[in-house]
């Protein structure tokens, strides 16, 4: 009985000893260091990534002639009435404006809803809209008269009527 407890003794002595020697945690704890240090390295050093250009048509699509795009359209009303569009302009909601992505501001374009073939005329006072796959957003003024304020999206054909 008292040689088991001596061997076990022995063996706890010699594990502690190649532990001081050894240093197996400290190795532990260094390598698990270098592991780390090396992924925030290159993590940092990986290239940006790449965001694609929203496109609302495909590109092989052919327009009508005189149609300068065909795509989704909402509106926007009370939360922005009152305040300055891209422009420089006060946004009235009640007037027939427009937001476009790229079109000079003060052009004049023809909007058509192609579900019922309500159109209406306005002018490009503003930048957006800001939701992917849309192409423009109304005035509430606009919407109403094309009969967009009820579903909220339409979609609608644009034709450049004077372009500034």
């Amino acid at each position: 009985m008292k040689r088991k407890m001596k061997d076990k003794k022995r063996k706890m002595k010699d594990k502690r000893r190649k532990m001081k020697e050894g240093g197996g945690k400290k190795a532990l704890v260094l390598s698990f260091f270098i592991f780390l240090l090396l992924s925030f390295i290159f993590l940092d050093c990986a290239p940006a990534p790449r965001f694609r250009r929203h496109r609302t048509q495909k590109q092989t699509e052919k327009l009508p002639r005189g149609v300068y795009q065909i795509g989704i359209t909402s509106y926007y009303g009370k939360q922005f009435h009152n305040r300055r569009t891209a422009n420089g302009e006060i946004y009235d909601m009640f007037a027939f404006t427009c937001a476009h992505r790229t079109l000079s501001f003060g052009t004049k374009i023809k909007v058509t809803n192609l579900k019922n073939g309500k159109w209406v005329m306005v002018r490009v006072n503003d930048r957006g809209p800001f939701v992917e796959g849309r192409i423009l957003d109304l005035s509430y003024a606009a919407a109403k008269k094309i009969g967009l304020v009820l579903t909220g999206i339409a979609k609608v054909k644009i034709e450049i009527v004077n372009k500034k």
